[in-house]
């Protein structure tokens, strides 16, 4: 699932590295427009929605956040 969610980060961001960083955000690789863009992917992808609760900045900091955000919404591959 994580090289998953890496595939769509490099498709919403090419330029960046995401696997080698811990703080997308802070770092400036995801902005506001990002994560919306991210949130649609994964919804599609993994067939979920996630809540507007939980999109916050932590649970898009870097790979793991959003793999245990996945988790929490059911997915399970």
């Amino acid at each position: 699932m994580k090289d998953k969610i890496l595939e769509i980060l490099s498709e919403i961001r090419p330029e960046f590295d995401f696997e080698n960083s811990t703080d997308f955000i802070g770092e400036g690789m995801l902005d506001s427009f990002d994560i919306v863009s991210l949130v649609a992917s994964l919804d599609e992808e993994f067939g979920i929605s996630i809540d507007g609760t939980e999109i916050l900045p932590e649970n898009f900091s870097d790979v793991d956040s959003i793999y245990h955000l996945l988790i929490k919404n059911g997915v399970t591959k």
